[in-house]
């Protein structure tokens, strides 16, 4: 084959090349799947830190000497990019997990109990 060419020749080439495309796709949808619950648990956290934080800067004595602007921004966007990361990081593996089988989370258990918001016994996020 010549370089570049990523034309299959054979039948166990093609069906690869779909087995590969189709580990992509899933990838990629488990990924921004994860990408919005990130986004969407930094900006809870981000506002459930900025309110108490402000506000002990105008009611809290040693809060109004020591946090300036800069400390204020940085507390909450800790908080906001921790929450980010953590919840991104559960939600693609717990999709791909779930995608794959493992931990006894199949397509049926997730078909019968689409209202409900209790996960299986057998359910890590380690």
């Amino acid at each position: 084959m010549a370089k570049g060419n990523v034309t299959a020749n054979s039948p166990l080439e093609r069906a690869s090349l779909a087995s590969l495309d189709q580990k992509l796709a899933m990838a990629k949808r488990c990924s921004r799947e994860g990408v919005m619950a990130g986004a969407k648990a930094a900006v809870v956290a981000g506002i459930a830190t900025a309110i108490p934080t402000l506000a002990s800067v105008r009611m809290v004595p040693w809060a109004k000497a020591n946090l300036n602007h800069t400390a204020q921004a940085l507390i909450i966007s800790t908080v906001a990019g921790a929450a980010y990361f953590i919840v991104a990081d559960k939600t693609w593996k717990y999709k791909l997990r779930k995608s794959s089988g493992i931990l006894g989370i199949t397509k049926e258990w997730t078909d019968n109990n689409t209202n409900s918001k209790q996960l299986p016994e057998t359910m890590d996020f380690g």
